[in-house]
């Protein structure tokens, strides 16, 4: 099944002529970030160039995801609202309450009980509202949202630090708090500063005792703990290319231990390999269409000191 079919040929039909006009605006090559800031900004924000790391941008997200623990405030908020649903697709899932401690068959039984009010009313809401629940043991937050959800080229907000897990399959995914998520799914624009741009060129490839958890690792050592606080990082090259889709997502998941607005990588052939084994057919053969505007230019990947505000490379054989 492939959820929100008709919302992914919405957002392709209208990229390629949003990324074509952004990118004779502001006259040069763009990288992916770009392409997807860009191309989401909300009608309360002009067609401008905007500064990296100075000016607030309206955007408009394409879907929001939230966790049981964060989802109750924002959902009671919601109530107050007056709209009889959500503004964009979004989905609660029950996860972050599930004490892990005996194994699932003793645990999963006692979170439920432990948590019972707490489920039935975010399982009613969600009912009420038009909202997407996945009870608990339907599984992790970022895995559901990597296999079911997330798209390359898209943007979306999620009530979770590691939404950035998302990037894995080319999306902007950005952690944030209730109350933003309650501005999106009310149909309000969302306000983001412009982030700066990291650019990670990947050489090489992986291989022996190396694994893509590596590589966040090493980009963790350079930038520290803080240094990605208000950038998204895109990754690229050759090396990039060479790891799965899931490796990507794990990278894009740990980027919030950097304090990274949120990273990401270009579409390539990894990612369509898994839109396919995921069920998602359709979505690939709508992606493959548009490929080149669902990965940075060219340009910007060959020559990333003039298009990004800091460059990073990592050869991943050595």
């Amino acid at each position: 099944m492939v959820f929100d079919l008709d919302l992914i040929k919405k957002v392709y039909g209208e990229l390629p002529a949003k990324v074509d006009a952004a990118k004779k605006m502001l006259g040069r090559p763009m990288t992916l970030a770009e392409k997807i800031l860009y191309s989401h900004l909300h009608k309360e924000s002009p067609l401008q160039e905007y500064k990296r790391g100075a000016d607030y941008v309206y955007f408009a997200p394409d879907r929001v995801a939230m966790q049981d623990a964060t989802a109750q405030m924002a959902l009671l908020q919601f109530d107050t609202c007056g709209l009889k649903k959500v503004a964009v697709p979004s989905t609660v899932h029950c996860d972050h309450l599930i004490l892990a401690k005996d194994g699932a068959d003793k645990d999963l039984p006692e979170s439920i009980d432990r948590n019972k009010e707490v489920y039935d009313f975010l399982a009613s809401i969600s009912n009420k509202y038009g909202i997407g629940f996945w009870k608990p043991g339907a599984g992790i937050i970022h895995q559901i949202v990597l296999e079911n959800y997330a798209f390359p080229g898209g943007m979306m907000i999620g009530t979770d630090s590691h939404t950035p897990n998302a990037g894995g399959l080319g999306m902007v995914a950005i952690g944030v708090g209730g109350a933003d998520a309650v501005d999106v799914m009310a149909g309000m624009p969302w306000e983001l500063k412009m982030p700066k741009l990291i650019g990670v060129k990947l050489t090489g490839k992986l291989s022996g005792w190396t694994s893509p958890k590596d590589v966040i690792l090493k980009v963790a050592g350079i930038l520290t703990v803080k240094g990605g606080t208000g950038a998204i990082v895109e990754y690229f090259g050759e090396g990039a290319k060479a790891l799965s889709c899931t490796g990507k997502g794990t990278i894009c998941n740990m980027g919030a231990e950097i304090g990274a607005t949120t990273s990401t990588f270009g579409y390539d052939e990894a990612m369509g390999r898994y839109l396919r084994a995921t069920g998602r057919e359709e979505v690939a053969a709508l992606a493959d269409s548009i490929a080149d505007y669902l990965t940075g230019d060219a340009e910007c990947y060959e020559n990333p000191e003039q298009y990004f505000d800091r460059v990073i490379e990592i050869d991943l054989s050595t």
